[in-house]
């Protein structure tokens, strides 16, 4: 069974989040081209998201996942052996961006931290996505490959997001969006009043119950049929 019994604060564990994740990768990547193709993924986490989207999915492709928590990297490990699934989906226990293979990837795949707070001392440290949760998600967009797959939350500065990847000639080729309920981790304090700050800059965008979370198929312009940022940004600004 994919699931974890480490700590919270150990490992990360959302299973209402991983499964969506799990979700667009397969609707959005793994189903989307009938070609063999070359993913890396940054932040890997335990593994379930992509061991689940392979096991239901016909991808014939490789995907190089890399995780910097040691107990979650040796979780994905061990059920990525248990599901043989070897041959498909590798995890490294080191920096994404000291690796040479996202130069040569198609996609770059990542639910990267986007937990808006001042600094990194939070529950889950390596789920700090910088003042306004954004920052990871630019570097992923940074990197120039031709497509990315992000999940954007709409309290992580999505406006932001989506007008630097448009300055950095991407497009918003598809998109998936969920509602989803403040978890452990959003709702710790420092985060918490982060967040309500970043509302009153017009950065983040929630209700009491929920906030939306998306996950964003971004092309290079010149690759994609059509941009769908419009749309993208209207329904993340929705609450």
């Amino acid at each position: 069974m994919l699931t974890s019994s480490h700590p919270l604060k150990q490992v990360f564990h959302c299973p209402e989040e991983s499964d969506f994740y799990s979700h667009c990768l397969e609707s959005l990547v793994l189903n989307a081209s009938d070609e063999s193709r070359s993913l890396v993924e940054f932040g890997s986490g335990e593994g379930s998201p992509v061991i689940k989207s392979l096991l239901r999915s016909d991808f014939d492709g490789t995907i190089q996942g890399f995780e910097l928590n040691n107990v979650a990297w040796k979780i994905a490990q061990s059920q990525i052996k248990q599901y043989e699934l070897s041959q498909q989906y590798t995890v490294h226990n080191c920096s994404f961006f000291d690796s040479p293979l996202y130069h040569s990837a198609d996609c770059v795949i990542s639910n990267p931290p986007y937990l808006p707070a001042a600094d990194d001392k939070i529950y889950q440290p390596l789920l700090h996505g910088g003042t306004d949760g954004s920052t990871i998600a630019k570097k992923l967009l940074s990197l120039d490959c031709e497509q990315v797959l992000l999940m954007v939350s709409s309290y992580s500065n999505p406006v932001g997001l989506v007008d630097y990847a448009l300055e950095r000639g991407y497009s918003v080729a598809n998109f998936e969006m969920a509602p989803l309920t403040f978890g452990y981790y959003s709702s710790e304090q420092k985060v918490k009043s982060t967040i309500a700050n970043l509302r009153k800059q017009g950065m983040a965008f929630y209700s009491e119950n929920i906030y939306l979370l998306a996950g964003v198929l971004f092309q290079k312009q010149q690759k994609s049929q059509r941009d769908l940022s419009i749309e993208l940004i209207q329904l993340l600004t929705a609450l």
